[in-house]
């Protein structure tokens, strides 16, 4: 990093046109200034700066270099910061995907609580219904509400499981059907990161069935089918804690209780790092130990 300081003691001594400034500010000596500005113009092959007894002007030659260097300078510099920051616990930048509705509703309180415990740490947040590349489109973790793991090029952490329930709008003619075999392919309104048909499995326990889904509506968006159903237009099948608080209002009701179909799992995805970066390590701490109260689940 030689080089790049005494880039950098350029660059200044370009600014403030005053060595002795430069020293000030570099925690240099001024000699130890004019060897470095010396060394550079002799490697170059050109002079720099031209020197008065009062005071420091950039050569035409100079100007030029100081143009053409600044950006990469820049570049390096903040590349340089964002490397220690990763290796930090407490400080850094953080890019995160997490599901919509999760996203709103529970992820702020969460965000917020790590932010007052490491106020030096910053975010970016992308919400979406899909599942994203996190090698591809460069996220540091993924929120993933969904069937157990099978990728094998990222790691991930279990934190919980997801029940899901089927529900529908009370007064509907779906509240009177005593078995789940009752419902058409129309009657089922699909989740699909796809927007297409999806294949319900159920179980009551003993026997189980398969129930095709979303001929007539499907959705990536929980919160779109959750309100699909609260209007009476099928039944959906979604987390519990996705529609507590539609089934506590009264909007949705829980029908087919002894039907259920196998339960989510809330995880954290990785890319494939050797080891967590500290600053990852210790959101994922924070987010297991903090996640459970800020998801309102069904009593």
């Amino acid at each position: 990093m030689n080089d790049y300081r005494a880039l950098k003691t350029f660059l200044l001594a370009a600014e403030k046109r005053n060595f002795a400034q430069v020293a000030r500010e570099l925690n240099m000596t001024p000699a130890a200034v004019t060897r470095a500005i010396a060394a550079l113009e002799d490697d170059l092959g050109v002079q720099l700066f031209v020197r008065t007894t009062r005071q420091v002007s950039l050569t035409t030659d100079g100007a030029v270099f100081a143009a053409q260097i600044q950006p990469a300078v820049e570049a390096l510099e903040n590349a340089r910061k964002d490397v220690r920051n990763a290796n930090k616990a407490d400080e850094g930048r953080l890019r995160i995907s997490s599901p919509t509705w999760f996203g709103k509703a529970v992820l702020p309180p969460i965000l917020s609580g790590f932010k007052e415990r490491y106020p030096k740490m910053s975010f970016e947040i992308s919400l979406s219904d899909g599942l994203v590349n996190i090698v591809d489109d460069d996220f540091d973790l993924a929120i993933r509400i969904s069937s157990q793991p099978s990728d094998k090029f990222t790691i991930w952490r279990k934190i919980r499981v997801v029940p899901r329930i089927l529900v529908a709008a009370p007064g509907s003619r779906f509240v009177d059907m005593q078995h789940p075999n009752e419902l058409t392919p129309n009657d089922c309104l699909a989740y699909s990161g796809e927007s297409r048909a999806e294949t319900w499995v159920l179980s009551d326990g003993g026997s189980s069935i398969s129930i095709s889904a979303g001929r007539a509506f499907s959705a990536n968006s929980g919160e779109v089918l959750a309100d699909m159903a609260a209007d009476g237009s099928g039944v959906a099948l979604l987390p519990g804690f996705n529609i507590a608080d539609h089934i506590r209002s009264g909007r949705l009701v829980h029908v087919f209780k002894g039907w259920a179909p196998p339960d989510l799992w809330l995880t954290l995805y990785y890319p494939p790092y050797q080891a967590l970066p500290p600053r990852i390590a210790s959101f994922s701490k924070f987010f297991e130990e903090q996640v459970a109260s800020h998801m309102v689940m069904l009593d």
